[in-house]
Protein backbone atom coordinates (compact mmCIF):
# COMPACT_ATOMS: atom_id res chain seq x y z
CA UNK A 1 0.00 0.00 0.00
CA UNK A 2 1.25 3.46 -1.33
CA UNK A 3 -0.27 6.79 -0.53
CA UNK A 4 2.37 9.54 -1.97
CA UNK A 5 -0.11 13.02 -1.67
CA UNK A 6 -0.03 14.33 1.69
CA UNK A 7 -3.47 14.99 3.09
CA UNK A 8 -3.80 17.45 5.86
CA UNK A 9 -5.52 15.49 8.72
CA UNK A 10 -7.80 18.47 10.40
CA UNK A 11 -9.21 18.89 6.80
CA UNK A 12 -10.63 15.26 7.07
CA UNK A 13 -11.88 15.25 10.12
CA UNK A 14 -13.81 18.59 8.98
CA UNK A 15 -14.66 16.53 5.92
CA UNK A 16 -16.48 13.94 7.27
CA UNK A 17 -17.68 15.99 10.58
CA UNK A 18 -19.80 17.93 7.27
CA UNK A 19 -20.92 14.46 6.17
CA UNK A 20 -19.01 14.93 3.09
CA UNK A 21 -17.35 11.66 1.31
CA UNK A 22 -13.78 10.63 1.87
CA UNK A 23 -11.96 9.86 -1.59
CA UNK A 24 -10.40 6.47 -1.91
CA UNK A 25 -6.96 8.22 -1.83
CA UNK A 26 -7.91 9.81 1.55
CA UNK A 27 -8.86 6.78 3.11
CA UNK A 28 -5.87 5.37 1.49
CA UNK A 29 -3.67 7.56 3.34
CA UNK A 30 -5.35 7.42 6.58
CA UNK A 31 -5.17 4.25 7.30
CA UNK A 32 -1.78 4.38 5.86
CA UNK A 33 -0.01 6.79 7.92
CA UNK A 34 -2.11 6.00 11.20
CA UNK A 35 -0.44 2.15 10.63
CA UNK A 36 3.31 4.40 10.57
CA UNK A 37 1.72 6.35 13.91
CA UNK A 38 2.21 9.67 11.53
CA UNK A 39 -1.21 10.54 12.79
CA UNK A 40 -1.64 10.50 16.44
CA UNK A 41 -4.61 9.18 18.36
CA UNK A 42 -6.53 11.74 18.99
CA UNK A 43 -6.87 12.82 15.38
CA UNK A 44 -8.02 9.21 14.49
CA UNK A 45 -10.66 9.32 17.40
CA UNK A 46 -11.98 12.69 16.12
CA UNK A 47 -12.32 11.06 13.07
CA UNK A 48 -13.60 7.42 14.28
CA UNK A 49 -16.43 9.71 16.15
CA UNK A 50 -17.11 11.70 12.83
CA UNK A 51 -17.52 8.11 11.16
CA UNK A 52 -19.45 7.36 13.86
CA UNK A 53 -21.98 10.20 13.77
CA UNK A 54 -22.43 10.71 9.64
CA UNK A 55 -21.31 6.83 8.54
CA UNK A 56 -19.63 5.58 5.50
CA UNK A 57 -21.49 4.68 1.76
CA UNK A 58 -20.93 1.48 0.37
CA UNK A 59 -18.05 2.68 -1.87
CA UNK A 60 -16.14 3.86 1.38
CA UNK A 61 -16.66 1.23 3.55
CA UNK A 62 -14.86 -0.72 0.79
CA UNK A 63 -12.04 1.49 0.53
CA UNK A 64 -12.00 1.46 4.17
CA UNK A 65 -11.23 -2.38 4.44
CA UNK A 66 -9.07 -2.45 1.70
CA UNK A 67 -6.59 0.08 3.11
CA UNK A 68 -6.89 -2.04 6.63
CA UNK A 69 -6.81 -5.30 4.69
CA UNK A 70 -3.78 -3.91 2.92
CA UNK A 71 -2.07 -3.21 6.03
CA UNK A 72 -0.41 -6.27 6.60
CA UNK A 73 -0.28 -9.60 5.14
CA UNK A 74 -2.47 -11.36 2.51
CA UNK A 75 -2.33 -14.68 2.95
CA UNK A 76 -2.42 -16.88 -0.08
CA UNK A 77 -3.70 -20.22 0.08
CA UNK A 78 -4.19 -21.07 -3.94
CA UNK A 79 -1.49 -23.80 -3.49
CA UNK A 80 -4.34 -25.92 -1.26
CA UNK A 81 -6.39 -27.58 -3.11
CA UNK A 82 -10.37 -26.76 -2.70
CA UNK A 83 -13.27 -24.01 -1.81
CA UNK A 84 -11.78 -22.15 1.62
CA UNK A 85 -14.54 -21.04 3.56
CA UNK A 86 -14.68 -19.60 6.81
CA UNK A 87 -17.81 -18.46 8.99
CA UNK A 88 -17.82 -15.25 11.35
CA UNK A 89 -20.22 -14.52 14.16
CA UNK A 90 -20.91 -10.85 15.33
CA UNK A 91 -20.56 -12.80 19.00
CA UNK A 92 -22.71 -13.69 22.00
CA UNK A 93 -23.78 -15.58 24.97
CA UNK A 94 -22.68 -19.54 25.06
CA UNK A 95 -21.74 -18.88 21.19
CA UNK A 96 -20.16 -22.32 20.64
CA UNK A 97 -20.45 -23.02 17.07
CA UNK A 98 -17.39 -22.10 15.50
CA UNK A 99 -15.94 -25.46 17.41
CA UNK A 100 -18.77 -27.44 15.94
CA UNK A 101 -18.86 -26.26 12.82
CA UNK A 102 -15.73 -26.39 11.56
CA UNK A 103 -14.70 -29.97 12.34
CA UNK A 104 -18.10 -30.72 10.44
CA UNK A 105 -17.45 -28.40 7.30
CA UNK A 106 -13.34 -30.24 7.25
CA UNK A 107 -14.62 -33.75 8.01
CA UNK A 108 -17.05 -33.20 4.76
CA UNK A 109 -13.79 -31.86 2.58
CA UNK A 110 -13.74 -28.14 2.51
CA UNK A 111 -10.61 -26.26 3.82
CA UNK A 112 -12.10 -24.07 6.64
CA UNK A 113 -8.88 -21.43 7.49
CA UNK A 114 -10.38 -19.69 11.01
CA UNK A 115 -9.06 -16.63 12.54
CA UNK A 116 -10.94 -16.16 15.73
CA UNK A 117 -10.84 -13.62 18.25
CA UNK A 118 -10.90 -13.56 21.87
CA UNK A 119 -13.93 -12.77 24.56
CA UNK A 120 -15.55 -8.98 24.52
CA UNK A 121 -17.44 -7.98 26.99
CA UNK A 122 -20.25 -9.95 27.24
CA UNK A 123 -19.57 -12.14 25.03
CA UNK A 124 -17.34 -14.95 24.69
CA UNK A 125 -14.48 -15.74 22.17
CA UNK A 126 -13.30 -19.19 20.53
CA UNK A 127 -9.80 -18.67 21.39
CA UNK A 128 -10.75 -18.78 25.35
CA UNK A 129 -12.68 -21.83 24.80
CA UNK A 130 -10.24 -23.88 22.91
CA UNK A 131 -7.53 -22.27 25.04
CA UNK A 132 -9.69 -24.02 27.67
CA UNK A 133 -8.18 -27.70 26.69
CA UNK A 134 -4.26 -27.43 27.80
CA UNK A 135 -1.78 -26.80 25.59
CA UNK A 136 -4.11 -26.13 23.04
CA UNK A 137 -2.00 -23.45 20.69
CA UNK A 138 -3.31 -20.93 18.84
CA UNK A 139 -0.83 -18.67 18.47
CA UNK A 140 0.60 -20.40 14.43
CA UNK A 141 2.32 -18.83 12.55
CA UNK A 142 1.01 -17.79 8.98
CA UNK A 143 3.48 -20.65 7.59
CA UNK A 144 2.31 -23.34 10.42
CA UNK A 145 -1.13 -21.52 9.87
CA UNK A 146 -1.02 -22.63 6.04
CA UNK A 147 0.36 -26.37 6.40
CA UNK A 148 -1.97 -27.37 9.34
CA UNK A 149 -4.74 -26.32 6.84
CA UNK A 150 -3.42 -28.64 4.11
CA UNK A 151 -3.14 -31.65 5.86
CA UNK A 152 -6.42 -31.62 8.04
CA UNK A 153 -8.39 -29.24 5.85
CA UNK A 154 -9.03 -26.97 9.18
CA UNK A 155 -6.88 -24.68 11.04
CA UNK A 156 -7.83 -22.56 13.97
CA UNK A 157 -5.46 -19.45 15.16
CA UNK A 158 -5.92 -15.93 16.83
CA UNK A 159 -5.33 -13.32 14.63
CA UNK A 160 -1.34 -12.57 13.97
CA UNK A 161 0.72 -9.27 14.22
CA UNK A 162 1.04 -9.26 10.23
CA UNK A 163 -3.05 -9.64 9.39
CA UNK A 164 -4.77 -6.06 9.67
CA UNK A 165 -2.63 -4.43 12.11
CA UNK A 166 -4.26 -1.31 11.25
CA UNK A 167 -7.73 -3.06 12.16
CA UNK A 168 -6.24 -4.05 15.61
CA UNK A 169 -5.20 -0.56 16.52
CA UNK A 170 -7.98 1.43 15.69
CA UNK A 171 -10.02 -1.85 17.16
CA UNK A 172 -8.66 -0.80 20.43
CA UNK A 173 -9.44 2.86 20.03
CA UNK A 174 -12.82 2.53 19.17
CA UNK A 175 -13.07 0.51 22.12
CA UNK A 176 -12.17 3.21 24.42
CA UNK A 177 -13.73 6.24 22.62
CA UNK A 178 -17.63 4.55 21.95
CA UNK A 179 -17.43 3.82 18.55
CA UNK A 180 -17.51 0.89 18.93
CA UNK A 181 -21.22 0.53 17.61
CA UNK A 182 -20.88 1.75 14.35
CA UNK A 183 -22.23 -0.66 11.11
CA UNK A 184 -19.34 0.46 8.77
CA UNK A 185 -16.43 0.56 11.56
CA UNK A 186 -18.08 -3.08 12.39
CA UNK A 187 -17.80 -3.93 9.01
CA UNK A 188 -14.30 -2.93 7.97
CA UNK A 189 -12.96 -4.10 10.90
CA UNK A 190 -14.50 -8.34 10.10
CA UNK A 191 -14.25 -7.95 6.66
CA UNK A 192 -10.39 -6.77 7.15
CA UNK A 193 -9.19 -9.81 9.02
CA UNK A 194 -11.35 -12.15 7.03
CA UNK A 195 -10.04 -11.60 3.66
CA UNK A 196 -7.00 -11.75 5.11
CA UNK A 197 -7.01 -15.15 6.05
CA UNK A 198 -6.83 -16.70 2.60
CA UNK A 199 -10.87 -17.62 2.26
CA UNK A 200 -12.78 -18.11 -1.44
CA UNK A 201 -16.39 -17.91 0.47
CA UNK A 202 -17.94 -16.96 3.82
CA UNK A 203 -20.64 -17.55 5.89
CA UNK A 204 -21.78 -14.80 8.47
CA UNK A 205 -23.76 -15.70 11.49
CA UNK A 206 -25.30 -12.19 12.66
CA UNK A 207 -26.87 -12.32 16.22
CA UNK A 208 -29.90 -9.82 17.33
CA UNK A 209 -31.54 -9.51 20.08
CA UNK A 210 -30.35 -8.96 24.12
CA UNK A 211 -27.23 -10.81 23.93
CA UNK A 212 -26.06 -9.13 20.77
CA UNK A 213 -24.36 -5.93 19.53
CA UNK A 214 -27.02 -5.81 17.22
CA UNK A 215 -29.80 -4.63 19.60
CA UNK A 216 -32.83 -4.71 17.07
CA UNK A 217 -33.77 -6.83 13.94
CA UNK A 218 -33.16 -3.74 11.75
CA UNK A 219 -29.76 -3.02 12.92
CA UNK A 220 -28.50 -6.68 12.41
CA UNK A 221 -29.93 -6.37 8.87
CA UNK A 222 -28.11 -3.65 7.90
CA UNK A 223 -24.81 -4.86 9.13
CA UNK A 224 -25.60 -8.04 7.51
CA UNK A 225 -26.08 -6.30 3.87
CA UNK A 226 -23.02 -3.96 4.25
CA UNK A 227 -20.92 -7.66 5.15
CA UNK A 228 -22.21 -9.40 2.23
CA UNK A 229 -22.12 -6.00 0.10
CA UNK A 230 -18.27 -5.79 1.06
CA UNK A 231 -17.19 -9.35 0.57
CA UNK A 232 -19.04 -9.55 -2.81
CA UNK A 233 -17.01 -6.45 -4.00
CA UNK A 234 -13.90 -8.19 -2.95
CA UNK A 235 -14.96 -11.35 -5.34
CA UNK A 236 -15.89 -13.82 -2.46
CA UNK A 237 -19.18 -15.24 -2.53
CA UNK A 238 -20.84 -14.03 1.42
CA UNK A 239 -24.16 -15.31 2.62
CA UNK A 240 -25.40 -13.99 5.94
CA UNK A 241 -28.04 -15.10 8.38
CA UNK A 242 -29.70 -13.49 11.21
CA UNK A 243 -30.09 -15.49 14.32
CA UNK A 244 -31.44 -15.21 17.89
CA UNK A 245 -29.64 -13.72 20.55
CA UNK A 246 -32.50 -13.65 22.90
CA UNK A 247 -31.66 -16.87 25.25
CA UNK A 248 -27.90 -18.09 25.53
CA UNK A 249 -27.25 -20.54 22.99
CA UNK A 250 -27.55 -23.92 24.61
CA UNK A 251 -26.94 -24.81 28.75
CA UNK A 252 -23.85 -23.82 28.99
CA UNK A 253 -22.29 -20.12 29.11
CA UNK A 254 -18.58 -20.59 29.78
CA UNK A 255 -15.06 -21.68 28.29
CA UNK A 256 -14.62 -25.12 29.56
CA UNK A 257 -18.29 -25.73 29.50
CA UNK A 258 -18.54 -24.96 26.00
CA UNK A 259 -16.10 -27.31 24.58
CA UNK A 260 -17.99 -29.91 26.67
CA UNK A 261 -20.85 -29.01 25.09
CA UNK A 262 -19.29 -29.15 21.82
CA UNK A 263 -18.02 -32.08 22.16
CA UNK A 264 -21.85 -33.49 22.97
CA UNK A 265 -22.84 -31.79 19.88
CA UNK A 266 -20.42 -33.78 18.05
CA UNK A 267 -21.36 -36.50 19.25
CA UNK A 268 -25.20 -36.18 18.11
CA UNK A 269 -25.76 -34.75 21.65
CA UNK A 270 -26.43 -31.29 21.09
CA UNK A 271 -29.20 -28.83 22.26
CA UNK A 272 -31.60 -28.50 19.87
CA UNK A 273 -31.13 -24.17 19.36
CA UNK A 274 -27.26 -25.11 19.00
CA UNK A 275 -28.01 -28.09 16.19
CA UNK A 276 -30.56 -26.61 14.45
CA UNK A 277 -28.05 -22.84 13.84
CA UNK A 278 -25.01 -24.61 13.23
CA UNK A 279 -26.14 -27.32 10.79
CA UNK A 280 -27.87 -24.34 8.57
CA UNK A 281 -24.23 -22.57 8.72
CA UNK A 282 -22.32 -25.70 8.28
CA UNK A 283 -24.60 -26.87 5.24
CA UNK A 284 -24.32 -23.22 3.66
CA UNK A 285 -20.40 -23.50 3.91
CA UNK A 286 -20.56 -27.22 2.70
CA UNK A 287 -22.56 -25.74 -0.28
CA UNK A 288 -20.10 -22.75 -1.15
CA UNK A 289 -17.00 -25.41 -0.47
CA UNK A 290 -18.98 -26.78 -4.17
CA UNK A 291 -18.75 -30.61 -1.49
CA UNK A 292 -23.05 -29.91 -1.77
CA UNK A 293 -25.26 -28.95 -4.74
CA UNK A 294 -27.50 -27.29 -2.04
CA UNK A 295 -27.76 -25.67 1.30
CA UNK A 296 -30.29 -28.69 2.24
CA UNK A 297 -27.92 -31.28 0.74
CA UNK A 298 -25.05 -29.47 2.97
CA UNK A 299 -27.26 -29.90 5.91
CA UNK A 300 -27.60 -33.85 5.12
CA UNK A 301 -23.80 -34.20 4.96
CA UNK A 302 -23.04 -32.17 8.37
CA UNK A 303 -25.52 -34.68 9.60
CA UNK A 304 -24.01 -37.65 8.50
CA UNK A 305 -20.32 -36.44 9.58
CA UNK A 306 -21.96 -36.82 13.08
CA UNK A 307 -23.51 -40.12 12.36
CA UNK A 308 -20.04 -41.61 11.05
CA UNK A 309 -18.11 -39.79 13.89
CA UNK A 310 -16.02 -38.13 11.46
CA UNK A 311 -16.36 -34.54 12.43
CA UNK A 312 -15.62 -35.48 16.28
CA UNK A 313 -12.18 -37.41 15.07
CA UNK A 314 -11.68 -33.94 12.92
CA UNK A 315 -11.72 -32.00 15.93
CA UNK A 316 -9.30 -34.49 17.90
CA UNK A 317 -6.87 -34.51 15.03
CA UNK A 318 -6.80 -30.26 14.69
CA UNK A 319 -6.68 -30.74 19.05
CA UNK A 320 -3.55 -32.91 18.61
CA UNK A 321 -2.02 -31.23 15.70
CA UNK A 322 -2.02 -27.92 17.72
CA UNK A 323 -0.73 -29.58 21.09
CA UNK A 324 -4.23 -29.87 22.93
CA UNK A 325 -4.15 -32.66 25.50
CA UNK A 326 -7.32 -35.09 23.92
CA UNK A 327 -7.54 -37.05 26.50
CA UNK A 328 -9.93 -34.57 27.86
CA UNK A 329 -11.82 -34.62 24.93
CA UNK A 330 -11.90 -38.51 24.75
CA UNK A 331 -13.54 -38.22 28.54
CA UNK A 332 -14.85 -34.78 29.67
CA UNK A 333 -14.97 -36.03 33.21
CA UNK A 334 -11.15 -36.03 33.57
CA UNK A 335 -11.19 -32.62 33.73
CA UNK A 336 -11.10 -30.78 36.91
CA UNK A 337 -14.21 -29.17 38.39
CA UNK A 338 -14.27 -25.96 39.70
CA UNK A 339 -14.03 -25.93 43.63
CA UNK A 340 -17.81 -24.27 44.04
CA UNK A 341 -21.11 -25.43 42.61
CA UNK A 342 -23.91 -23.30 43.09
CA UNK A 343 -27.76 -24.03 42.41
CA UNK A 344 -29.98 -21.40 41.34
CA UNK A 345 -33.76 -22.66 42.33
CA UNK A 346 -37.20 -21.41 40.73
CA UNK A 347 -38.90 -19.35 43.05
CA UNK A 348 -42.27 -20.07 41.89
CA UNK A 349 -43.84 -22.93 39.27
CA UNK A 350 -44.33 -21.50 35.79
CA UNK A 351 -42.31 -21.89 32.48
CA UNK A 352 -38.89 -20.78 31.70
CA UNK A 353 -39.33 -17.55 29.71
CA UNK A 354 -37.45 -14.95 28.32
CA UNK A 355 -33.59 -14.29 29.53
CA UNK A 356 -31.37 -11.09 29.81
CA UNK A 357 -28.59 -12.85 27.59
CA UNK A 358 -26.50 -9.98 28.47
CA UNK A 359 -26.81 -10.31 32.02
CA UNK A 360 -25.83 -13.74 31.85
CA UNK A 361 -22.83 -13.18 29.93
CA UNK A 362 -21.98 -10.86 32.31
CA UNK A 363 -22.29 -12.60 35.26
CA UNK A 364 -20.39 -15.31 33.78
CA UNK A 365 -16.72 -12.89 33.18
CA UNK A 366 -17.35 -11.67 36.69
CA UNK A 367 -17.68 -15.28 37.63
CA UNK A 368 -13.96 -15.42 35.83
CA UNK A 369 -15.36 -16.84 32.39
CA UNK A 370 -14.36 -13.61 30.79
CA UNK A 371 -12.23 -10.44 31.32
CA UNK A 372 -13.19 -6.99 32.68
CA UNK A 373 -9.57 -5.41 32.14
CA UNK A 374 -7.51 -6.25 29.13
CA UNK A 375 -4.93 -8.12 31.34
CA UNK A 376 -7.09 -10.87 33.62
CA UNK A 377 -6.83 -14.35 33.77
CA UNK A 378 -9.47 -16.35 32.56
CA UNK A 379 -10.42 -19.15 34.22
CA UNK A 380 -11.74 -22.09 32.19
CA UNK A 381 -14.15 -23.69 34.47
CA UNK A 382 -16.07 -20.92 35.74
CA UNK A 383 -19.41 -20.47 33.98
CA UNK A 384 -23.00 -20.84 34.38
CA UNK A 385 -25.11 -24.39 32.94
CA UNK A 386 -28.78 -23.99 32.50
CA UNK A 387 -30.59 -27.03 33.59
CA UNK A 388 -34.00 -25.81 32.21
CA UNK A 389 -34.41 -23.81 28.88
CA UNK A 390 -36.89 -21.37 27.21
CA UNK A 391 -40.80 -23.26 27.64
CA UNK A 392 -39.84 -26.00 29.81
CA UNK A 393 -41.84 -25.89 32.87
CA UNK A 394 -40.39 -25.47 36.43
CA UNK A 395 -41.60 -26.04 40.16
CA UNK A 396 -40.89 -23.59 42.99
CA UNK A 397 -38.01 -25.23 44.37
CA UNK A 398 -36.44 -26.92 41.63
CA UNK A 399 -32.74 -25.84 40.31
CA UNK A 400 -33.03 -24.52 37.05
CA UNK A 401 -28.97 -23.41 36.50
CA UNK A 402 -25.71 -23.85 38.63
CA UNK A 403 -22.99 -21.82 39.35
CA UNK A 404 -19.71 -22.81 38.62
CA UNK A 405 -16.37 -20.76 39.81
CA UNK A 406 -13.66 -21.06 41.85
CA UNK A 407 -13.90 -17.50 43.53
CA UNK A 408 -15.96 -18.60 46.36
CA UNK A 409 -16.94 -14.78 47.48
CA UNK A 410 -18.95 -14.21 44.69
CA UNK A 411 -21.14 -17.22 43.82
CA UNK A 412 -24.03 -16.62 46.38
CA UNK A 413 -24.64 -12.91 44.69
CA UNK A 414 -24.20 -14.71 40.91
CA UNK A 415 -26.92 -17.40 41.41
CA UNK A 416 -29.09 -14.08 42.54
CA UNK A 417 -28.15 -12.73 39.31
CA UNK A 418 -28.60 -15.58 37.17
CA UNK A 419 -32.29 -15.83 38.78
CA UNK A 420 -33.41 -12.28 38.63
CA UNK A 421 -32.04 -12.47 35.00
CA UNK A 422 -34.50 -15.12 34.07
CA UNK A 423 -38.10 -14.70 34.30
CA UNK A 424 -40.73 -17.09 34.55
CA UNK A 425 -44.19 -16.88 33.40
CA UNK A 426 -47.41 -18.37 33.94
CA UNK A 427 -48.20 -20.25 30.42
CA UNK A 428 -45.80 -21.95 28.28
CA UNK A 429 -44.36 -19.05 26.07
CA UNK A 430 -44.40 -19.34 22.07
CA UNK A 431 -41.34 -21.08 20.48
CA UNK A 432 -38.25 -19.06 19.89
CA UNK A 433 -37.18 -18.84 15.85
CA UNK A 434 -33.61 -19.01 15.69
CA UNK A 435 -32.74 -18.32 12.21
CA UNK A 436 -35.13 -15.41 11.00
CA UNK A 437 -33.34 -14.43 7.49
CA UNK A 438 -31.14 -15.01 5.28
CA UNK A 439 -28.99 -11.96 3.68
CA UNK A 440 -26.98 -12.76 0.25
CA UNK A 441 -26.25 -10.44 -2.92
CA UNK A 442 -30.12 -11.09 -4.12
CA UNK A 443 -31.08 -9.65 -0.88
CA UNK A 444 -32.94 -10.09 2.11
CA UNK A 445 -34.66 -12.92 2.92
CA UNK A 446 -37.24 -14.12 5.08
CA UNK A 447 -36.68 -17.77 6.16
CA UNK A 448 -40.75 -19.04 7.58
Amino acid sequence: MSSSRKFNMVSLIRKKREKQELSTEEIRYLIEQYTLDQIPDYQMSALLMAIYLNGLNDRESSDLTHSMLHSGVVVNLNHIPGIKVDKHSTGGVGDKLSLILAPIVAACGVPVPMISGRGLGHSGGTLDKLESIPGFNVNLDLDTYARVLEKHQLVLIGQTEDIAPADKRMYALRDVTATVECIPLIAGSIMSKKLAEGIDALVLDIKCGSGAFMKTESRAIELAERLVSIGEHFGKQTVGYITNMDQPLGRTVGNWLEVRESIESLQGKGPQDVMEVTLMLAGTMIWLGGKASSVEEGIEKSKESIRNGSAFQKFIDITAEQGGDIRYLQDPSLYPKASQTVEVTSDRDGFIGDVDSYEIGMTAVELGAGRMRKEDVIDPVAGIEFIKKHGESVKKGETIALIHTNNTGIATDSAKRVLSAIEIVSNKPHEIKMITHRIDKFGVHPIV
